[in-house]
């Protein structure tokens, strides 16, 4: 099974944290985050892991990992970023392996992993619905900017992104996406599929659902596109057993703790 991290973002609303350091490089517990996530991957025998660097990429080098350097990381955002390691996408695809993706400032428990890890579905996708109390207190960034899902009762994501969050909707039925997904090789082949439709009749520069521009699109978008184009896309729920960094607040909350509590 192969495995990678999205780790290129200069992480502007970690300064100055992140002036000379990606994020996925700030102690947490005792160890940087996005090395928690290699050693969670490495006990679940996912192996051929590969890293997507950008800001401060010499400060990102662990042994053992493939590396692909996303060189327009100032222009561009988590798609467009996945798809500097395409070449691991497609290998995945040709030896008919599972792909397991994931954010770099998470950090989360190994039954995190496993439960992704058990799903049989060609697209999946961790999704906490025990996720509002996260915001408590995190006013450097309000709930509104999290991202959101909106499921059906055979948990199949109908919407997913920023700003959809309802009170008309049941907690089982809605949630967080985390930034924890994964592709079997069928998987892979679509949402390459999809993605290369969009970008040959899409300018880099021209507006697609929710952002101002294609090239600066979130995983969600290209998801959203999917779903709404007849994909299923399937959510494995977990109540809590994760946290973001993605603020100097957020960081400086959890900076002190010895170990994770979540």
């Amino acid at each position: 099974m192969k495995g990678i991290i999205l780790a290129a973002g200069s992480s502007k609303r970690l300064r100055p944290l992140t002036e000379n350091l990606p994020k996925c490089m700030l102690p947490v517990y005792g160890k940087p985050i996005i090395q928690n996530t290699i050693e969670l991957f490495r006990n679940n025998k996912i192996n051929d892991i590969s890293i997507i660097r950008g800001w401060q990429k010499e400060k990102i080098n662990f042994a053992d990992v493939n590396y692909f350097e996303n060189t327009d990381f100032w222009n561009n955002n988590i798609l467009y970023s996945l798809m500097f390691a395409r070449k691991k996408l497609e290998e995945a695809i040709k030896t008919n392996e599972e792909v397991i993706i994931t954010y770099s400032d998470i950090w989360y428990n190994e039954i995190v992993v496993k439960e992704l890890l058990q799903d049989k579905h060609d697209m999946a996708a961790i999704v906490d619905t025990d996720w509002q109390d996260y915001y408590i207190g995190r006013t450097e960034h309000p709930i509104t900017e999290a991202e959101n899902v909106i499921l059906d009762d055979k948990k199949r994501i109908l919407k997913i992104g920023k700003h959809i969050f309802t009170d008309n909707i049941s907690k089982e039925r809605q949630g967080e996406f985390i930034g924890l997904w994964k592709f079997t090789p069928r998987g892979t082949t679509n949402f390459l599929q999809h993605f290369d439709r969009l970008n040959n009749v899409l300018k880099v520069t021209e507006p697609y659902q929710n952002t101002k521009e294609w090239q600066k699109s979130y995983i969600t978008d290209i998801f959203q596109e999917m779903i709404d184009k007849g994909e299923n896309i399937y959510a494995v729920s977990i109540q809590k057993n994760w946290k973001e960094f993605d603020t100097v607040q957020d960081y400086e909350r959890i900076k002190n703790e010895k170990e994770f509590n979540i």
